[in-house]
């Protein structure tokens, strides 16, 4: 070895160590968003499924929406979220009950900023 050569692998090796952590990072980063967006489809869809039956509104399936992502996913999340009835939808003449959730997007691991995500829950509404 020559004395070029002295600390060529330390230094390496820190090169290899920062790219690999920050592609570890943003594979757990995608993992996180996935998990978050599936709880918030689960729990709009919930909503509606509530807000649908014969004795509850569809605000009332709203309110269940955000009490499910409260349970799913903290109380954090769940405040910087709106969820609402969408009024006058319809499916084959059928009146459907449609509960939207919109928020930011936590970024948990990436120095970027929160983007936003609207999902949709829909379910029949039946008749008293």
């Amino acid at each position: 070895m020559s004395e070029s050569d002295d600390g060529a692998a330390v230094v390496d090796f820190v090169l290899v160590s920062v790219l690999l952590i920050s592609l570890f990072l943003l594979v757990l980063q995608v993992g996180v968003v996935l998990h978050v967006r599936n709880v918030l489809v689960a729990s709009a869809a919930e909503g509606a499924r509530y807000g649908a039956n014969a004795d509850r509104t569809p605000e009332e399936g709203a309110a269940r929406a955000k009490d499910v992502i409260r349970d799913a996913l903290g109380g954090r999340v769940a405040d910087s979220m709106t969820c609402e009835p969408v009024e006058g939808e319809e499916l084959d003449g059928q009146p459907v009950v449609d509960v939207r959730c919109t928020g930011p997007m936590p970024i948990v691991f990436l120095p970027t900023g929160a983007f936003s995500l609207t999902v949709h829950g829909h379910a029949i509404e039946e008749s008293p």
